[in-house]
């Protein structure tokens, strides 16, 4: 049977998505989308097949079509299970990963990148265990599990400089920005994005702009931090501009947060709430969880700063609901922390002394205390130093402290007797 009487050879696949990438890379994302859908149809080359269910579940991505990126992530896996290569199944487990950490279900996402991980592949599975550690980094930083997502970031980054995959090293950049801000270390919040950004600059002329983006709304992010409002807002408005221009939803959603966070910064909560509602009609639509969850958390803080108690208690309550969803763990401590401030004021003691317990069942959860001098990490902006065993600690008390190895790894080594 002459196959290309019936469907596309492998000739004429390659040649096509091409095409499709042609019209992705300058910009002309729908058509790249019907070139790569007619290849799907036609084609009768697995190989080629499962490159062009590539090209559509980054591009999904990218657009934050987050069901649409799985569906094709699991006809990916069928593909690569029909190709008997551990290098394709592999690939394509990352994709499901992948798919599952941006609809914020980080334990499947644990499961998937694990499955990766254990995988014996040829070099060019090895060559992916850098991207899957990122994920695997990522999916811990969703659950608030920061030992583990700093291990994973190390690790990735390690991965990046045996490569020399500087593309790999400027995402574990911007990833490692997000993990410092959350604990409150706003020095190096800002020295990983802006690390990412020389990246960028030196290597990145043929890369996507989207990395400039990327590294661009982490900076932004440490600015509003740091207090440094004017930097937040110039760097945002750079993200924004290229989220514009490529369809990056998901982008777009997390740059109107950073404008909303920044306005509430400067106390114009008339300018935050619409673009905390932009933001939120965004998050909703491409299904970002977590990123809905911060979300109401910063319209909290506004009703908060007008003193309207009650709709500032209603937007902390589905906060937590959303937090307890996802697992996300430092959001349920915000809530309880931000309920506290609001039961205080109100001089509801039952109410809250309650919330302070919980408060500090997180903190013992997280291990956000430093395991020389006892205080929260992420209270306030502080130094950090992490061991190598990924234990974090104020810098202060390790430069004070001089002992040996990690007192936290000691703790847990230590095993109770028979009672």
């Amino acid at each position: 049977m002459n196959l290309l009487g019936v469907g596309m050879g492998q000739d004429q696949t390659k040649q096509q998505i091409q095409k499709g990438l042609q019209l992705y890379q300058s910009n002309q994302t729908e058509k790249a989308l019907q070139v790569w859908t007619k290849v799907l149809e036609k084609t009768t080359d697995p190989a080629g097949r499962f490159r062009v269910l590539g090209c559509l579940i980054t591009a999904h991505s990218e657009m934050g079509r987050y069901k649409d990126m799985l569906k094709f992530a699991v006809i990916q896996i069928d593909t690569a299970r029909e190709l008997e290569d551990p290098d394709f199944l592999t690939e394509s487990y990352l994709n499901l990963a992948r798919s599952n950490e941006k609809l914020c279900e980080f334990q499947k996402t644990i499961s998937y990148c694990k499955t990766c991980l254990n995988m014996q592949g040829t070099s060019v599975s090895l060559q992916l265990n850098g991207q899957v550690s990122l994920s695997l980094g990522n999916a811990y930083l969703g659950l608030s599990v920061f030992q583990k997502a700093l291990e994973c970031f190390e690790k990735s980054l390690r991965y990046a400089h045996n490569n020399d995959d500087k593309m790999l090293e400027c995402r574990v950049c911007c990833s490692l920005g997000g993990l410092y801000t959350q604990l409150k270390d706003f020095e190096k919040a800002l020295f990983f994005p802006c690390k990412a950004a020389e990246l960028v600059n030196d290597y990145g002329k043929g890369w996507s702009l989207k990395y400039r983006a990327m590294s661009q709304y982490h900076m932004a992010a440490a600015y509003r931090k740091l207090g440094r409002l004017t930097d937040a807002m110039e760097c945002c408005e750079e993200s924004m501009k290229i989220a514009l221009q490529h369809g990056d939803r998901p982008l777009q959603a997390l740059c109107l947060l950073c404008f909303a966070d920044i306005h509430r910064s400067h106390g114009d909560i008339e300018k935050a709430i619409p673009r905390y509602d932009s933001s939120m009609s965004i998050m909703t639509e491409i299904g970002n969880r977590l990123g809905q969850n911060q979300v109401l958390l910063g319209v909290a803080k506004c009703w908060l700063h007008q003193k309207e108690m009650d709709k500032a208690l209603e937007g902390l309550q589905k906060a937590q609901e959303l937090a307890e969803e996802i697992g996300n763990k430092l959001s349920i401590l915000k809530v309880h922390c931000l309920s506290e401030i609001i039961y205080r004021t109100r001089q509801q003691q039952r109410e809250l002394r309650a919330h302070v317990v919980r408060f500090h069942e997180c903190v013992e959860e997280m291990e956000l205390y430093c395991g020389m001098c006892g205080e929260s990490i992420g209270e306030k902006n502080c130094q950090l130093q992490a061991l190598p065993c990924s234990h974090v600690f104020h810098l202060r008390c390790l430069q004070t402290n001089g002992s040996r190895g990690c007192p936290n790894c000691r703790r847990s080594s230590v095993k109770p007797g028979f009672v």
